[in-house]
């Protein structure tokens, strides 16, 4: 009888230690989105920068894509394989954020607002949570360009369809297009500018000089409102993370500065 209770006894310690490594587990984040997410161009790996070092944090934005382009490209393909291959990990965040590129005019593109683009944005939640992801959805993060005094938020009616979809399917919601308008109409142009890329060249924006000759294949800048360069980056990966805590109040371990505003 002493072996089998102490046989009992280490089979209960397993059990214990393996409860104990799930809760200790680690989380992964993957990042679904366009250029204002993705590399070198947006906010996505200063998000990932902002994690723990335990935590896998997978940036899969691209740029140039819509709800549309980035399925039909096979790209949320891989986000599936890595989400049926989720062992290992307590939980899986997947940040979807599009309409930049779901907006009129761009070929191969664009979605329709009212159909396509809530129609992409709810299957994306489904299919994450069916697959055992935790879906979290994005508004898009706004342009910079004012109207005078004003911000110019042409992305709205993109961010409401997402509010709406993120409602209808119980999933997490980070009103990036919200906060981030606010944030940048409160500093104004100037300020704004210093979010790009490269800084604004002399004169941007104004009227052309009729008397002067632009000099045959002259550069164009890589200076514009949508895109972000460091500070820019680092500016709103701040902001989403304060958004995904306050969405989801477990993830504030899982950052290095435990999710303090």
């Amino acid at each position: 009888m002493p072996f089998q209770s102490t046989t009992l006894a280490a089979l209960a310690a397993l059990v214990l230690a393996g409860h104990a490594g799930a809760a200790d587990a680690p989380i992964r984040v993957i990042l679904v989105g366009d250029s204002t997410m993705a590399t070198k161009s947006g906010y996505g790996d200063a998000l990932c920068a902002r994690f723990t070092r335990d935590v896998t944090c997978v940036n899969l934005a691209r740029g140039g894509r819509s709800s549309g382009s980035f399925r039909a490209e096979g790209r949320w393909d891989e986000v599936e394989r890595m989400l049926k291959d989720g062992a290992g990990f307590k939980a899986t965040y997947v940040l979807v954020q599009f309409g930049h590129n779901d907006q009129p005019g761009k070929p191969g593109r664009s979605t329709d607002l009212v159909t396509q683009f809530p129609a992409n944005m709810t299957r994306y939640a489904q299919e994450t949570r069916t697959l055992g992801g935790v879906p979290v959805l994005v508004t898009p993060l706004t342009r910079r360009t004012f109207k005078g005094a004003y911000l110019a938020d042409d992305l709205g009616p993109w961010a409401a369809a997402t509010r709406r979809v993120a409602a209808q399917e119980h999933a997490a919601l980070l009103d990036l297009n919200r906060d981030s308008a606010a944030a940048v109409q409160a500093m104004g142009q100037d300020e704004a500018d210093t979010l790009a890329v490269v800084p604004r060249p002399p004169g941007y924006g104004q009227p052309a000089d009729p008397n002067k000759v632009e000099p045959a294949g002259a550069a164009k800048s890589a200076f514009d409102r949508t895109h972000l360069g460091a500070k820019g980056a680092d500016f709103f990966a701040h902001m989403v993370e304060r958004e995904l805590v306050a969405a989801r109040p477990e993830t504030a371990a899982y950052f290095k500065d435990g999710g303090k505003p």
